[in-house]
């Protein structure tokens, strides 16, 4: 499971991922707070506009800033995103109206959809091996998970002494460190790609995603997440304080409680993934986000749930949560040439949080107008949509080496190699992923 981290390059910038994001889950406490004391009551819908910005945010500036950071050092590309950030997160403690959350939101999140693929398309290129790829994913999911359970906890500490407002001086030296561990490295800049016009190198990591058949169904996938998800991020500390009665302490225990059962899944999942293919385990667990938010929904009918519960079940949508997220990198790996990498990383980016942008607001606004147990059964009912969906656009059967025709390519171009004849065209078998020459996935040959 550690092996990953006796490579110096990765073992820097795991330290720097885990940094950042205790820093960020201290502003997730407090940003969550901070709504609380702004607008009261209305404090989900609030959070859940903010949140909203930030997807508008990652959806459109993932693509496009990715089509230009293959032309600079990915180092210091980072680091300057990271600068970026730390500035945001200074201001956030001095803000006092609405409207001033949503524009630092807007600038700090359009930072990090272009920080975030980069870095995650680092990843692979620093550690070739699959198994070292896999466990990679995992520790990387345990940092999310470090972010959901261990900052919660130190945000309840903090709480005990010092107004919630300092937890943003936290998030500050989260970046800061983070810019010093990417700093210390040498990161591996990828393979020049052809130069492309600017509108194909925005929207190539999302035509490949698209035609590829088990993207597709992680799309539908990241729809039964987002909605889980955003359920548990905008409406914990509504569901807390203001239907239990109970104080900020407790936000940050069920939130802590969250990711215990993300971080259970993502220890698990390397030994699972050895047995088991991706598609079932990620099935699996959006199957275990479907039930859990079905089930509160149906227990909520009845008045608000005892705090134990919520703790369970908040553990148990962790646990699928994870199981959902962890393997998808692996999914992206397969689907995609090194030099294709960084866009298609960055248009999952863009296309999960597309379905962020949509269930955050309802998760606020539904919270808001009809109660928490309309908010549960609708986004409960959008998550099982997404686990109906997957299995139809994902086939279980999902070769890596696929036999296909080319019929458009003339008898010497360099791409066929030893083929056989059939019909006009030839074909032949390799690992098959969307490209220039294979524009779309080919159908079984007979």
């Amino acid at each position: 499971m550690l092996s990953p981290l006796r490579n110096r390059t990765y073992r820097h910038l795991f330290a720097a991922q885990v940094i950042a994001l205790v820093g960020t889950g201290l502003a997730t406490v407090a940003l969550g707070l901070l709504a609380y004391e702004l607008a009261g009551a209305d404090a989900g819908a609030v959070l859940g506009t903010a949140l909203a910005i930030k997807m508008i945010a990652y959806v459109g500036v993932a693509p496009i800033a990715n089509a230009f950071s293959d032309r600079l050092p990915r180092r210091a590309f980072l680091v300057t995103m990271d600068a970026v950030r730390l500035c945001i997160a200074l201001a956030l403690p001095f803000v006092d109206q609405v409207w001033q959350v949503y524009v630092l939101i807007f600038v700090l999140q359009s930072a990090s959809a272009a920080f975030t693929p980069t870095f995650q398309a680092t990843i692979p290129d620093v550690l070739p091996d699959e198994k070292e790829y896999t466990k990679a994913l995992s520790l990387s999911r345990l940092a999310y998970d470090l972010e959901s359970l261990l900052s919660p906890v130190l945000a309840a500490g903090l709480l005990g002494i010092v107004s919630f407002h300092w937890l943003f001086g936290g998030t500050a030296v989260g970046f800061a460190a983070s810019a010093v561990l990417v700093l210390s490295t040498a990161i591996p800049q990828p393979p020049a790609a052809e130069r492309r016009g600017i509108y194909d190198r925005t929207t190539r990591g999302i035509r490949i995603y698209l035609a590829t058949p088990r993207l597709r169904g992680l799309l539908a996938l990241n729809l039964s997440v987002a909605a889980a998800g955003a359920m548990v991020i905008v409406n914990t500390v509504v569901y807390v304080q203001a239907t239990l009665g109970l104080s900020a302490s407790h936000v940050a225990v069920a939130l802590a409680a969250f990711g215990g059962g993300s971080m259970l899944a993502a220890l698990a999942l390397p030994r699972v993934l050895d047995r088991l293919p991706d598609r079932g385990v990620m099935l699996a667990g959006a199957g275990v986000l479907a039930a859990g938010m079905l089930g509160m929904g149906a227990a909520s009918l009845n008045g608000a749930v005892p705090w134990g519960v919520l703790l369970a079940a908040w553990f148990s949508l962790g646990f699928g949560y994870s199981a959902v997220q962890t393997p998808s990198g692996r999914l992206l790996r397969r689907s995609s040439h090194q030099t294709d990498r960084p866009t298609l990383f960055a248009a999952q980016f863009a296309l999960s949080h597309a379905c962020w942008l949509l269930t955050y607001p309802l998760a606020g606004w539904l919270g808001a107008a009809f109660g928490m147990d309309a908010a549960f059964l609708a986004l409960g009912v959008l998550t099982a949509l997404g686990l109906a969906l997957a299995p139809g656009l994902w086939p279980a059967d999902d070769p890596e080496i696929l036999e296909h025709a080319h019929d458009d390519l003339p008898p010497h171009h360099p791409h066929l190699r030893d083929p056989y004849a059939h019909g006009p065209g030839f074909r032949h078998a390799h690992s098959f992923v969307i490209d220039d020459v294979h524009s779309h996935w080919p159908q079984p040959l007979a």
